[in-house]
């Protein structure tokens, strides 16, 4: 039984993201629909001392409203480092700070973006990769599909033979399950509750941050705290 997951490209997602690339075998980055502003796509949360930090990648203007993802550009190169040094500030105490740093620093400082989807995905599979996820990632653009949401993820899902899609909880209020079910494709909803407490830095504990959070402060051991090993 083939398991796909369909999800848009966001930046450093958190640890949810990352259990759903986790649960399929083919996870595909939706990069062929319209940008949204002020989204998960080009920002993320960090912890600090203080408060919830977001760290957010600069794009042009230009066409936002009618914008693919994929054809988003970003509008500056100062952006890496104050990325990183917002990392560093944050987190250079924190146990596994100097392992995540020998892979994860060079694809802030040693790198150049051009399209915000490529980097989101350039991410993403550092991080699927350092967690040892065994899942193929592949970018939604290379599929010719209908611009109708249902549509255009059941389309994919016959042209790559999946049998099981997997999806967050939030799309339930336009899935039409029965119309996935017609096609043939069963409809798993990933649950994110009641997920592990780890040791995380500062007052009281958030899971509503980017997965480098989770990263920085367990190592490799983060998989424990994540719902794939259960």
């Amino acid at each position: 039984m083939k398991k796909v997951a369909i999800l848009q490209s966001n930046y450093i997602p958190w640890k949810g993201y990352f259990d759903i690339i986790a649960s399929v075998d083919q996870f595909i980055i939706l990069d062929c629909v319209q940008y949204t502003c002020n989204d998960w796509r080009n920002r993320n949360k960090i912890k600090t001392r203080d408060s919830l930090l977001w760290l957010t990648v600069p794009v042009l203007a230009k066409g936002r409203h009618t914008q693919l993802i994929r054809d988003v550009e970003i509008a500056d190169k100062f952006w890496p480092n104050k990325h990183w040094r917002s990392l560093e500030t944050n987190y250079s105490k924190s146990k596994y700070f100097c392992e995540i740093s020998e892979w994860l620093k060079p694809l802030y400082l040693e790198r150049e973006y051009k399209f915000l989807s490529d980097l989101n995905k350039t991410f993403i599979v550092a991080i699927s990769n350092y967690l040892e996820l065994n899942t193929e990632i592949i970018d939604s653009s290379q599929f010719s599909t209908s611009s109708k949401k249902s549509k255009r993820l059941i389309e994919i899902l016959t042209e790559v033979k999946a049998d099981i899609y997997y999806s967050g909880p939030s799309a339930k209020s336009y899935i039409n399950e029965e119309q996935f079910n017609e096609h043939g494709f069963k409809v798993s909803w990933m649950d994110y509750s009641d997920y592990p407490i780890y040791s995380q830095q500062w007052k009281s504990f958030v899971h509503e941050v980017s997965i480098l959070d989770l990263l920085f402060n367990c190592g490799f051991e983060s998989r424990n705290y994540m719902k794939f090993k259960k």
